[in-house]
């Protein structure tokens, strides 16, 4: 076994690599390195572990550092899944120890690993504070329609007596993003650049999708969707205050659902929410698995595990600022803002 850094002639077997192993995500993919490093600049740390000349196991690794956060390694920045892909147990526990190593030598408060199971292995820390919900889609309309839960199958009849209409296409890029970047900042988070967005779609290509909802000639919600394999991912979302009124992101979801059910797509993943908050109550209304993320740290100078999260009390005035902060402001300063919270 022999662990080795990423470089860029190892594209095309990492690549498919990933592709074929069970644990493999869009986010364990060269493209979303790619994405996180021009928009973002931090350090790709791209671990191999090679077994002869053939790939073994593959763990993307970022150098974070910021006031925020301090010195970190993270797998993987601002993606629900992270953490290594692995044939076997030797080589998963040879990229762990690796990345153990790398994190003492770079020095850093910890290493984050994003799994989407919980590893017993000495030394790591978990926080449950995420969870997955996701689903098969079924191939009949009316079966897949009526597994959803009532209240919600009611939902999107309203938006559907409303009138609402869904489009596709990379170029509502803009009304997309008009429409995520006023929600966040309705949120108290800050936002992404349109410019992240345009790397997205110039990496990920095809795989990303944007679908609009329109009620009449107004914008009323939008979603970024990522394909990989036969899942759907709508990962980036939002709605206005009148799509709100007509249950805009019921009928947009559902939209999808149908969208992804038409051409053969088998799976949906609504994503990462944390317990107890608005977007986790919205998704659970749709009956879905529900699956805790245990995500593990290695605390190096750290000596406890770090909270980022929007949750946490200590960021309460700040949210509450940002909300009242002049919408083009946030828009202006958030990509600042959003590179300390990876």
């Amino acid at each position: 076994m022999n662990i080795v850094e990423y470089k860029n002639e190892d594209q095309r077997a990492w690549d498919s690599y990933v592709l074929q192993h069970e644990q493999g995500t869009l986010f364990h993919l060269t493209a979303w390195k790619r994405a996180i490093e021009r928009e973002f600049s931090y350090k790709p740390r791209y671990l191999m572990a090679m077994r002869g000349d053939q790939v073994a196991g593959v763990l993307p690794l970022f150098l974070v550092s910021n006031i925020m956060t301090g010195r970190t390694l993270i797998s993987t920045p601002f993606a629900v899944y992270g953490g290594v892909c692995a044939s076997d147990t030797d080589a998963r526990d040879a990229l762990i120890d690796a990345a153990c190593s790398r994190a003492h030598s770079e020095k850093v408060e910890y290493l984050e690993l994003r799994l989407q199971e919980a590893d017993s292995r000495p030394g790591f820390h978990t926080k449950n504070l995420y969870v997955t919900l996701d689903t098969v889609i079924d191939t009949d309309s009316d079966v897949l329609f009526k597994k959803l839960p009532r209240g919600t199958r009611y939902m999107v009849r309203r938006g559907q007596k409303a009138g609402l209409r869904a489009t596709h296409g990379h170029n509502e890029l803009d009304t997309f993003f008009e429409i995520y970047a006023r929600s966040v900042r309705n949120w108290g988070t800050p936002v992404f650049s349109r410019n992240f967005f345009k790397i997205l779609l110039e990496e990920l290509g095809e795989t990303v999708e944007i679908m609009v909802v329109w009620k009449d000639q107004l914008a009323v919600s939008a979603v970024m969707s990522f394909r990989f394999r036969d899942w759907i991912l709508p990962y980036y979302g939002g709605s206005t205050s009148e799509g709100r009124r007509v249950a805009a992101n019921n009928f947009m979801y559902w939209e999808l659902l149908e969208s992804a059910r038409q051409r053969g797509i088998r799976n949906f993943d609504f994503g990462r929410s944390k317990r107890d908050t608005g977007a986790y109550e919205f998704k659970s209304a749709w009956g879905m698995r529900e699956r805790p993320l245990p995500y593990q740290f290695y605390l190096v100078r750290r000596k406890d595990m770090p909270d980022f999260s929007p949750a946490n009390p200590r960021f309460n005035t700040a949210i509450e600022l940002w909300k009242r902060i002049p919408f083009p402001v946030t828009k202006a300063i958030g990509t600042a803002l959003v590179k300390l919270f990876p």
